[in-house]
């Protein structure tokens, strides 16, 4: 696999063909990137929420219906699926265990003791957020933004075309899926699918900053 190619021709994908559906054996390979996406200190605080039924598109689309937003309900309802990344609102102890216990049964630790100072590493680390930087909810949504670089990169690898949303109002999605009640809060969407003739971004050249200007080696 050339990594490289794949960077260099990946885009933002501005139209999606709407007949066109992601197979199943590649929306469970999209479950498994995000599942296995990578956190600090393995701390996992999200949930992914995967909509690919209509009812269920409109149902997310509802936070676009700002006009400023409009563009990109459109682009939510064309898409195959639609994933909304959620960020946990608190990071209680209780999760930390249940991160720490699956990891246990996932066999990660030789014994009780290296479990026993794992937790107590993620506690403190969860606590240096919480007490001292004050920062736990940004802390958290970065590592969201972790899932959805993970998942961008994957889908341009599987052939899957992909838009980062940012643009919807999240007090309305939150709302619409109950999302407060469930101690979560909505982050980020992805819209995942396949290009339509009316992409332009498909036909453009790829642009950054040369490498000299975006990076230094010591």
């Amino acid at each position: 696999m050339d990594i490289a190619k794949i960077a260099q021709t990946r885009h933002t994908c501005k139209a999606f063909d709407p007949s066109r559906k992601i197979p199943a054996g590649e929306v469970e390979q999209i479950r498994t990137l995000l599942r296995f996406a990578p956190s600090s200190v393995n701390s996992q605080p999200w949930h992914f929420i995967i909509a690919a039924t209509d009812a269920a598109k409109a149902t997310i689309a509802k936070a676009t219906e700002h006009p400023m937003y409009a563009a990109n309900g459109q682009k939510i309802m064309a898409a195959s699926h639609v994933v909304v990344f959620c960020a946990r609102t608190t990071l209680e102890d209780a999760h930390l265990v249940e991160v720490t216990e699956q990891e246990a049964r996932d066999g990660r630790f030789a014994n009780a003791d290296a479990q026993a100072l794992q937790l107590k590493s993620r506690r403190f680390y969860a606590g240096l957020h919480r007490f001292d930087l004050k920062d736990t909810q940004h802390w958290m949504e970065k590592q969201v933004y972790l899932a959805l670089g993970t998942l961008l990169f994957g889908a341009a690898a599987l052939g899957i075309d992909a838009t980062p949303i940012e643009g919807f109002d999240s007090r309305i999605l939150n709302d619409v899926l109950g999302l407060r009640e469930k101690g979560l809060t909505s982050v980020v969407l992805a819209a995942l699918g396949y290009r339509s003739a009316e992409d332009f971004n498909a036909r453009l050249p790829k642009s950054r900053l040369p490498a000299a200007t975006v990076i230094s080696e010591l």
